[in-house]
């Protein structure tokens, strides 16, 4: 721990936010009851083309009992809180972070049910499966994700995909044009849902989950991508 006063103080606050989760994820249990979790079909996605060759899948409500695996990833799942440099100071990620490589066994079968689903109907399309599983939790309406697109490695120069499967209260997921002169986007993602970013989707937008003073439970989200997309 640092000797820096307010960085102690800071990472205090981050440790309790981070303890927090266990009396979260109970709330969130209590909309979904005790159904299993399980998945449904891929044929009701739904495409929206957007500029620049980039295009998003849609399926509401992709997977039942989402509560129920909220509850299992939020309880299972070995988080972690990073912190980042910025300008002259130290500031905490503000969610919690967690990565399984590609040999890495999933935290839930469902998830690795929900991979095998995504590759081979994405197969044709994308010409790769999905390989690695980033997840996210973000615990309340103070935490989120900053502006930006999966450009690290290939995404910075192939068209690819990013798969998102979402549990727990639903947040904004907004998209915005690269080269700014176009609307935003904003997707709202939670108990079971679906988005597939596609085609130029990580070149050419960026996407963010804003901040939001209202009050809203904790989601997490479970990023499937293929190798070398970051």
């Amino acid at each position: 721990m640092s000797d820096n006063p307010s960085e102690v103080i800071a990472q205090t606050f981050e440790q309790s936010r981070i303890l927090k989760v266990m009396t979260l994820h109970l709330q969130a249990s209590l909309f979904g009851g005790a159904e299993e979790a399980g998945l449904g079909g891929l044929d009701h996605l739904q495409r929206r083309t957007l500029a620049d060759g980039a295009w998003i899948d849609v399926l509401p409500g992709w997977l039942s009992g989402a509560d129920t695996l909220f509850e299992q990833l939020a309880n299972d799942v070995p988080w972690h809180a990073e912190e980042r440099r910025m300008y002259d100071r130290v500031v905490a990620v503000p969610r919690l972070l967690a990565f399984y490589k590609e040999d890495d066994p999933l935290p839930h079968p469902v998830l690795t049910d929900a991979r095998s689903m995504l590759s081979e109907h994405y197969r044709a399309e994308l010409g790769e499966p999905f390989r690695t599983a980033g997840l996210c939790l973000y615990r309340d309406g103070g935490d989120s994700v900053a502006w930006h697109g999966d450009r690290i490695g290939r995404g910075d120069k192939e068209d690819t995909m990013v798969a998102i499967l979402s549990v727990g209260e639903p947040r904004v997921l907004a998209l915005r044009p690269r080269a700014g002169g176009g609307p935003t986007i904003r997707q709202a993602l939670g108990h079971g849902d679906l988005i597939v970013m596609g085609g130029s989707c990580q070149r050419t937008w960026d996407h963010s989950i804003p901040k939001t003073a209202k009050p809203v439970g904790p989601r997490i989200s479970v990023q499937f991508r293929p190798s070398g997309v970051g």
